[in-house]
C-alpha cells in the first residue's frame, strides 16, 4: 500500500545546551505542577482537624476514654437542659425540644455504649 503522506524530514538539528537545560527546566516545571494538582500528599498523622484559629482545641494526646466520658457527661448535661425547657414549653416547640430531646438521649446511649468497649490503655 502507497502512503499518501510523506514522511516528516528528518533534521539534524543540534539543540544547545542552553536551549536543553530550558526545556528540561520546563518540563520539571510542568511535572511539578501536574504532580501538585493530580498526586496530592497525603497529611501527617501527627496534624490534627482543628483550625489554628479556634479557641478550644482538644489534646492530640487524649486517649479514647476520656473523649468518650466527657461526650458522655456533655450529652447528660444538655439532656438535662432540654428536658426542663421541654416541661415549660406548649405545642409544637414542646414537640421540637423533645425531638432534640430524643437526639440526644440516643446520642447519649451510643457514647455509653463506646465507653463501655473501648480498650483502656
Amino acid at each position: 500500500m502507497v502512503k499518501i503522506t510523506p514522511n516528516p524530514p528528518v533534521t539534524d538539528e543540534h539543540v544547545s545546551r542552553a536551549q536543553s537545560a530550558r526545556n528540561k527546566k520546563i518540563d520539571d516545571a510542568a511535572t511539578r505542577a501536574l504532580d501538585y494538582y493530580l498526586k496530592p500528599k497525603p497529611k501527617p498523622k501527627s496534624e490534627t482537624s482543628d483550625k489554628t484559629d479556634s479557641i478550644f482545641r482538644i489534646d492530640p494526646g487524649v486517649d479514647s476514654e476520656c473523649l468518650l466520658a466527657n461526650l458522655s457527661e456533655n450529652l447528660a448535661s444538655a439532656n438535662a437542659m432540654i428536658s426542663d425547657l421541654a416541661f415549660d414549653l406548649d405545642g409544637s416547640r414542646r414537640r421540637v425540644a423533645l425531638g432534640i430531646l430524643q437526639v440526644i438521649e440516643v446520642s447519649e446511649l451510643l457514647a455509653n455504649r463506646a465507653l463501655d468497649i473501648v480498650e483502656v490503655r
